[in-house]
């Protein structure tokens, strides 16, 4: 069994992207005039008056998710760290050489040639902003591979109550040698923090790991978040894994 903070993802959810790709995470289509309305809800600045929202360019611009690509880089206890959106020309190499590491595989299912990798990605890349891939960067070495989306907007809300604006997440540590020495439960919680500080909205930050993966749990426990239920997913069960706002800095 991988530990705590190993490759195998924390918040995966292979049934919603193996086999038939991204297409079934992103299969809940936002109409026009809701695009338009989530995008009046942008945070307010502090000055009081509300401006008018940039045009979501894709998922590195999200509007939905507040825009990833603007959030500044954190310093944790293993270093400096930052989430950089994917970007398939620069990245794709490596991320595919991540998943097909026999650890990652097993939670991810996306071992294979670079075309596999890229057919999950490009349904997100292509998407409308509601799930962003991004690289994590640790005192600048890209070391893991995250994907940051709103759980609300997922299949995951047919399945389990989320909320309005809830951020999902799902992780894989590549960098072989960053495992087994704390950075998954470190990262959890900079990552957890980071979606709370740049989305307002978002009362609360979840993850759906496999409820057998103990010490992939036990990372999350250890990172602030809770245990809310058990979900039962097309292929697995999943603990339910939460961290509330209300209570980041007690957890």
């Amino acid at each position: 069994m991988p530990p705590a903070d190993a490759p195998a993802d924390p918040g995966a959810c292979p049934a919603s992207r193996a086999g038939a790709g991204t297409e079934d995470t992103l299969d809940l289509r936002l109409t026009d005039e809701l695009l338009a309305l989530l995008a009046e809800e942008a945070p307010v600045p502090h000055g009081g008056a509300q401006e008018t929202p940039a045009p979501s360019c894709g998922p590195q611009d999200s509007v939905l998710l507040d825009r990833p690509a603007e959030w500044k880089p954190v310093t944790t206890p293993a270093g400096v760290f930052q989430l950089v959106p994917v970007r398939p020309e620069r990245d794709l190499a490596l991320i595919s050489r991540w998943m097909n590491d026999p650890a990652v595989a097993a939670f991810w299912e996306l071992a294979g040639a670079e075309a596999v990798t890229a057919r999950h990605l490009m349904p997100q890349l292509d998407g409308d902003g509601r799930s962003v891939p991004c690289l994590g960067v640790l005192a600048g070495v890209p070391m893991s591979y995250w994907e940051i989306y709103r759980a609300d907007l997922d299949p995951l809300a047919r399945l389990c109550r989320v909320r309005p604006h809830d951020t999902g997440i799902h992780l894989l540590i590549g960098d072989v040698g960053r495992r087994g020495r704390g950075i998954g439960t470190t990262l959890l919680r900079a990552v957890s923090d980071l979606v709370l500080d740049n989305r307002p909205r978002c009362t609360r930050v979840v993850a759906e790991p496999d409820i057998r993966n103990t010490p992939s749990v036990s990372a999350f426990l250890s990172a602030g978040f809770r245990y809310s239920a058990e979900v039962r997913l097309p292929d697995k069960r999943a603990a339910l894994m939460i961290r509330d706002r209300a209570h980041r800095d007690q957890l």
